[in-house]
């Protein structure tokens, strides 16, 4: 009796894993693409708070000065900064709920860098930052 020859199912074996390793490494890469992509817009509300936050006026009531903001001073500060900074985030939303916080939220698209079927494209990227006056 002969044994049946074994030669050649190998192959298969070493496609599939291979396929899977391709697989597991461009989703490793797409979700550190997204990863940065949602610190940079984390950055980017950062610094469009803290622009908007220093729109204030001066007001001295009592003797004491109170820095003041206005929602429109807000919004005017936070587009100039959004206007000036390279990429594609967009003001969605900015007020100051107290007078002296400013609270500016701003959105992007984000695209993976390589192609996945694991990894849906154009996922909205949304970061909300609060700053406050540094008078009052």
């Amino acid at each position: 009796m002969r044994l049946r020859d074994d030669a050649g199912s190998l192959l298969p074996l070493v496609i599939g894993y291979g396929a899977l390793t391709a697989v597991l490494m461009i989703t490793t890469i797409d979700l550190a693409s997204l990863n940065v992509a949602q610190r940079g817009l984390d950055a980017i509300a950062e610094a469009a708070a803290l622009a908007a936050a220093d729109t204030f006026t001066l007001r001295v009531t009592d003797g004491e000065p109170r820095a003041v903001l206005t929602a429109p001073a807000v919004a005017a500060g936070a587009a100039l900064l959004l206007e000036a900074t390279p990429g594609e985030a967009v003001l969605v939303e900015s007020d100051t709920p107290d007078g002296s916080s400013a609270v500016v939220t701003v959105q992007t698209t984000w695209h993976p860098p390589l192609f996945s079927i694991v990894v849906p494209d154009g996922v909205t990227l949304r970061s909300t930052a609060i700053a406050r006056t540094a008078i009052g």
